[in-house]
């Protein structure tokens, strides 16, 4: 008999070597998004797990999601922050059903196996059996049964982990440009305002695609144009690490004068539209440096906000090879007066599911799903802005977008 000879698995194919260019049968293929699991989100990455706020006393656990492989975080005794898969090493029941809350210890409603807060096997139903009837073999052994493990690090009140044992600490990952954008922003210790979780129709890269684009908001939101949040001509630019996948861009402006013109023109611009409240887009310089709009993103799908004084991370989460999860989470400061909190909760309004301002993010990669379902030949451009993925000192571009493929080809090989 002669032995099966394995053919090679199909890949997408790229047009050419360069990041310009982008298959859009990677929006849609089955097996492309199989793969992503495996070498992006269990591969050499840092992945947002929670707050290190939620996890305040020992015992306190969030369940999340990595890619589609379920995570549990939790605070040890000793006060380190763990997290591993969260599923049974027994028959992989989920451990964790609840979002949120603090244990003693993990147990499994199945079979009843324990697990202490480094997710370590404790315990084990029956384990000598029954009136010396039944039980596990003598070989058995707890010690070698213990949850798969994530590394863990924090940065600015962030909690990341990655699978991987070759990916670098979290800092070098992130890249000195994008580390000191994340702690300009989190410089305080994180107040949770409120969170909310956004179904969108489309793969997950193409939101990710979008915050990374610095250039489409000045023609696809109607609310920013209308009112001048953000507009090309501010002074600003793109930062974007070596590996390409992680960056912000920003935005300046001066407020004083913007709050000036937006009495001047009683609140109206480049449209009928006009606000009768004007308290949504009334804001302080509050960093002392007059970015009024920074952008950040983590590669593979983190977005860390601040426009204006509405400051949220953003997590995107795949559910499929055309369904996204969205999670907004509006954040706060403990260093906030009720003035602030107020101004936050207002301008909140700007930014999630129907927000303002962002709520156009959430339809248009809907849009483009729909647009590639049964007719995925070609490929899409992204070559505003030159060809390659490096940081520039202007937003009309599609730098970060390129910066995000350049991470992906090398992760998948491709």
């Amino acid at each position: 008999m002669s032995e099966a000879v394995l053919t090679p698995e199909p890949r997408v194919a790229w047009p050419s070597n360069g990041i310009s260019e982008v298959p859009f049968r990677l929006y849609t293929d089955p097996a492309q998004y199989q793969r992503e699991q495996e070498r992006i989100f269990k591969g050499p990455t840092w992945n947002y797990l929670c707050l290190a706020v939620e996890l305040a006393r020992p015992g306190d656990y969030v369940a999340t999601t990595v890619g589609e492989t379920a995570v549990i975080v939790v605070r040890d005794a000793a006060g380190a922050i763990n997290a591993f898969v969260n599923r049974c090493a027994h028959r992989g029941n989920l451990l964790c059903i609840e979002r949120a809350g603090n244990v003693r210890e993990f147990s499994c409603i199945y079979h009843g196996w324990t697990y202490d807060l480094a997710g370590q096997l404790t315990g084990v139903a029956f384990e000598h059996g029954v009136k010396r009837q039944g039980g596990m073999p003598p070989e058995f052994r707890k010690e070698e049964h213990r949850l798969q493990r994530l590394r863990t690090a924090e940065l600015g009140g962030l909690v990341f982990g990655t699978f991987s044992n070759a990916a670098p600490d979290l800092e070098t990952y992130l890249g000195p440009d994008v580390t000191r954008g994340l702690l300009r922003v989190m410089n305080r210790t994180p107040v949770l305002l409120g969170r909310s979780t956004q179904a969108m129709p489309n793969n997950w890269k193409l939101y990710f695609e979008n915050v990374k684009d610095t250039y489409h908001a000045s023609i696809l939101h109607l609310f920013l144009t209308t009112f001048r949040i953000n507009r090309l001509s501010m002074p600003g630019g793109i930062y974007i690490d070596r590996q390409g996948g992680n960056h912000y861009s920003y935005a300046k402006l001066d407020y004083a004068a913007e709050d000036a013109d937006y009495k001047a023109a009683a609140l109206r611009a480049d449209s009928e539209f006009q606000l009768q409240d004007r308290s949504v887009v009334e804001s302080v310089d509050e960093y002392g440096d007059g970015v009024s709009v920074q952008i950040l993103t983590i590669f593979p799908g983190m977005v860390l906000q601040q426009v204006r004084n509405t400051i949220a991370v953003r997590v995107i989460r795949p559910r499929g090879v055309d369904k996204a999860e969205l999670e907004w989470i509006h954040l706060g400061f403990d260093t906030d007066d009720e003035a602030m909190t107020e101004r936050r909760l207002r301008q909140g309004n700007l930014i999630g599911a129907a927000g303002y301002i962002s709520m156009e993010d959430g339809c248009v990669g809907g849009f483009v799903q729909r647009a590639l379902q049964y007719n995925d030949e070609g490929a899409g451009l992204v070559m505003m802005g030159g060809h390659e993925a490096e940081s520039q000192s202007f937003r009309a571009s599609e730098a970060a977008i390129r910066g995000f493929w350049k991470h992906y080809r090398s992760l998948m090989g491709e």
